[in-house]
């Protein structure tokens, strides 16, 4: 990067931390360190929970995820606003009325404190292991930018977030989380607009959309229905609404964000725009990276985007076998430019047949170049067995660093970094207050001043912050980082989100069916992943289907009624 650069991203990034460390300032008890008091407005809950969910796996993957496999993915959000309705009448209400600070606490009150425990300690293990990529994301940029070893990379970017998120508690995070949303929807709308500036002249905006969608990019709507098919209709409304209900309903790092509403109607408001404003935002992000494609029909782009990789097999004795692919690489590239030109003023002239006929060349190329792709990762793999040859997260990456103009760099990659810590530092706070109100405060240490809960959460979320760094160690074996956080979720929300539904409505249900049907359900879920029987959006339908029928079935056959029984009470 330039000076430019350098001074965008790190007046961008100091002046973050400083604004979370000042209004984060002044917090005195657990309430106001993680719920802000209560005093919140609808527009800064939408942007906290909006921050929350979008890391900088979104901005970063998701480019990359439309470049390689189309703009399909948009499905898995088609379950959403179906979701936050359901929140804003069950949800939203309850939690509010019991004044609590996480959502497992009601648990107890209807079920038992084994319940409230195990369906903690599931949304600490999946968040735990979500953040640590989350981290891994923006490291990814430093390591390729400087050359920096990524295992000190991933302590650095942790430690820097870690210092307004200890501070500032949730108040800081909401409020920079607000700033930060500003900043990097300004960041994206610029690189769109400059991958279509930057295509040749005579290549309209409009042209480039024809293209993609000849090319299988556009794909927004799949209704084949397949069991293993990760991304269609039935998956994302479905199963994506099963994963929305649980994440929104059941994890804290969200229900904290809209519990420091200042009212039920404000928190139902935040989630109702969320719903809103999810959808088109996920498309607009896609589309960049469907347009990417594009762009890279008409200009040379490297065997492999992730550059580091690259470098390093070129100082290997496969540096020869790897320069040679990449000469027919760059040769079939040429090749692909006067195809797509062609396809172009076909287009142009409404001479549907030549479009037809350009499209399969086309696709003959293209199924050239996926070989040589294949080649070059089989010759990275003999130089470096550990090497990572999945390089859809450096695909957008790779275009900011090569194609934008001075300062325009420096300000996107500080918005992946904004991104990552408005998502990171949300989930630092809900895994310090789950540990605290769920475990410590109810089982270790009861009756503290406030003073000391508040002392020992900060020390709580320096825990996590070293324990997520640690994970992103080994986030780089992951893959496509957007489809892993994804996965991850998928392993635990279906049945925590079971063990919810059992709450709210299945009356009868006592604890200990209940206790055990989520502890089954959750060992199943991880065989029928581990044998990839479907694809990982099911899960969450699967698992959340299993708790309600095992805990029915297992309350039927449970003679023994616990004296005292309180499941009603909270209703």
């Amino acid at each position: 990067m330039r000076l430019t650069d350098w001074i965008v991203l790190i007046a961008t990034l100091a002046g973050i931390i400083i604004y979370g460390v000042v209004r984060g300032r002044g917090q005195r008890s657990m309430e106001g360190y993680f719920l802000g008091n209560q005093s919140l407005p609808w527009y800064v809950v939408l942007f906290s929970i909006v921050g929350t969910q979008a890391s900088a796996v979104t901005f970063l993957s998701a480019p990359g995820q439309a470049f390689t496999d189309g703009m399909r993915f948009v499905q898995y959000y088609f379950g959403l606003p179906l979701a936050m309705i359901v929140l804003c009448v069950t949800f939203v209400p309850i939690f509010h009325r019991l004044k609590v600070f996480t959502a497992y606490e009601f648990l107890e009150n209807r079920f038992d404190i084994k319940t409230r425990a195990l369906t903690s300690l599931l949304f600490l293990l999946q968040r735990g292991l979500s953040t640590g990529i989350s981290i891994y994301a923006p490291s990814i940029i430093l390591s390729s930018l400087l050359g920096w070893n990524i295992y000190w990379t991933n302590v650095i970017m942790g430690g820097l977030l870690i210092i307004y998120t200890v501070s500032g508690g949730t108040k800081a995070v909401a409020r920079t989380q607000q700033l930060q949303f500003f900043i990097i929807f300004a960041g994206m709308f610029l690189a769109g607009y400059m991958v279509v500036k930057l295509l040749p002249e005579g290549v309209s905006f409009s042209d480039a959309l024809h293209v993609s969608g000849k090319l299988g990019k556009l794909n927004v709507i799949v209704t084949d229905f397949d069991w293993k098919d990760k991304y269609n209709i039935w998956s994302g409304v479905i199963g994506g609404f099963f994963l929305a209900l649980s994440y929104f309903g059941t994890d804290q790092s969200q229900v904290g964000r809209y519990l420091t509403a200042k009212s039920v109607r404000e928190s139902r408001i935040g989630l109702l725009m969320n719903g809103v404003v999810k959808v088109p935002m996920q498309f607009l992000i896609l589309l960049i990276g469907a347009l990417l494609l594009v762009f890279y029909q008409f200009y040379e782009s490297p065997v492999l985007f992730n550059k580091a990789q690259l470098q390093q097999v070129r100082h290997s004795p496969y540096a020869g076998q790897l320069n040679g692919i990449q000469r027919q690489y760059d040769e079939l590239a040429r090749q692909k430019k006067e195809e797509v030109q062609q396809m172009i003023g076909a287009l142009h002239r409404g001479d549907e047949a030549a479009v037809t006929g350009m499209q399969r060349q086309l696709g003959a190329s293209r199924d050239r170049e996926a070989q040589l792709r294949a080649d070059a990762q089989h010759v990275i793999k003999q130089a470096d067995p550990a090497a990572d040859t999945n390089d859809t997260n450096y695909i957008f990456l790779y275009f900011v660093l090569d194609k934008l103009p001075a300062g325009l760099v420096g300000l996107l990659i500080a918005i992946i970094f904004l991104a990552a810590w408005g998502s990171i530092a949300a989930a630092l706070n809900s895994l310090s207050s789950t540990t605290i109100v769920d475990f410590y405060q109810r089982l270790y240490r009861k009756d503290r001043t406030d003073i000391h809960y508040l002392n020992v959460s900060r020390w709580c979320t320096l825990f996590w912050g070293i324990f997520c760094i640690l994970v992103a160690q080994f986030a780089n074996r992951m893959g496509s980082l957007i489809e892993a956080v994804n996965v991850l979720g998928s392993l635990f929300y279906g049945t925590i989100l079971g063990v919810f539904l059992v709450a709210f409505y299945l009356k009868k249900v006592t604890g200990t069916p209940t206790f055990w049907a989520a502890l089954i359900t959750e060992g199943c879920i991880i065989l029928i992943y581990w044998w990839n029987i479907v694809s990982f959006l099911w899960l969450n339908v699967i698992g959340c289907a299993m708790v309600l029928l095992l805990a029915v079935a297992i309350q039927y056959f449970y003679k023994k009624n616990l004296p005292g029984r309180q499941e009603n009470k909270t209703l």
